[in-house]
């Protein structure tokens, strides 16, 4: 990722890299497992200084791209015990990892070891879908159900959890209205349109104070104008610079892991969805407690 050094492991890392090329849990169109080659490919042009806000993370901190972690692409149960095991063990060391996907079903494994060293966390979730389900086809692990698997484990603060983005057709008229329910905060992406999120995000970023921040990025919630190659693509989503904003909002919480999921390279030959990962990946990577920004 970035020309950054391969390391085996995280040791005296501020912050790494991780692959889950994984797509066995996806219920449309298949090839998230090809994300973390394309991200890395299409993030060899990034620079090392953000010239919009001054971040220099490489200034101040050591990153590494610590590779992808073994999971098996035959058996989806056996691949999130896996996931969870190899962050367990990376967080080990004071590092925050920052992963690419793969699809969303990671998620829920992460957010298990998250919570087992930082305790229940503030969750912002991009995402055209709520992914909440209790059951896809009959199973409970699937891309479309971490959220409600990790509010059943009690992983997620439920005070200070915001899903941004959300919309298209639903299964039922209340498809939203789980969250809610359960005191999270939904925002649909028609309250979205044609604005800037930044007065969101700084409302959010008040709400949750210092609390363990965990950020998940579904490309889904950009329209497919922008971001073409992802499995359940939804017409009516977010704007690039409005993904800027949100993640760029985020400076000064206390964020300690980060997702970019649902790249799938084959569905869009240009390379263009996954470039846009790599930047917003990167852009996570400015607003890291530890990044501060460049002199001048």
């Amino acid at each position: 990722m970035m020309r950054l050094p391969a390391c085996d492991d995280a040791s005296g890392l501020d912050a790494c890299f991780v692959g889950i090329p994984m797509d066995i849990g996806a219920s449309n169109r298949s090839g998230t497992r090809f994300g973390p080659r394309q991200i890395r490919a299409e993030s060899s042009m990034l620079r090392p200084y953000n010239m919009a806000t001054g971040a220099a993370p490489f200034d101040h901190m050591q990153v590494g791209d610590i590779g992808d972690v073994p999971i098996n692409t035959f058996d989806l149960k056996d691949t999130v015990a896996r996931i969870a095991t190899f962050y367990r063990d990376l967080l080990q060391h004071d590092v925050v990892p920052l992963t690419m996907g793969g699809d969303h079903t990671l998620t829920y494994s992460i957010l298990q070891a998250i919570a087992e060293k930082h305790g229940p966390v503030a969750l912002i979730h991009i995402d055209a879908h709520a992914d909440i389900n209790d059951e896809m086809f009959g199973e409970k692990i699937a891309h479309g159900t971490p959220f409600r698997r990790a509010f059943e484990e009690g992983l997620l603060n439920n005070e200070k959890v915001y899903q941004i983005g959300l919309r298209g057709t639903g299964y039922a008229a209340d498809d939203f209205d789980w969250s809610r329910r359960q005191g999270w905060t939904v925002v649909q992406a028609e309250e979205c349109w044609g604005q800037s999120l930044k007065p969101l995000i700084n409302r959010i970023r008040k709400e949750i104070g210092d609390t363990p921040t965990y950020i998940t990025y579904d490309i889904d919630s950009l329209d497919p104008a922008f971001a073409p190659g992802t499995g359940t693509v939804e017409i009516g989503g977010l704007t690039t610079w409005q993904a800027l904003e949100l993640i760029r909002g985020c400076a000064g919480l206390n964020v300690v892991g980060g997702d970019l999921v649902e790249v799938s390279p084959p569905y869009d030959p240009s390379g263009n969805t996954a470039l846009i990962g790599a930047n917003l990946l990167y852009e996570m990577l400015c607003i890291l407690p530890k990044c501060q920004r460049a002199k001048g």
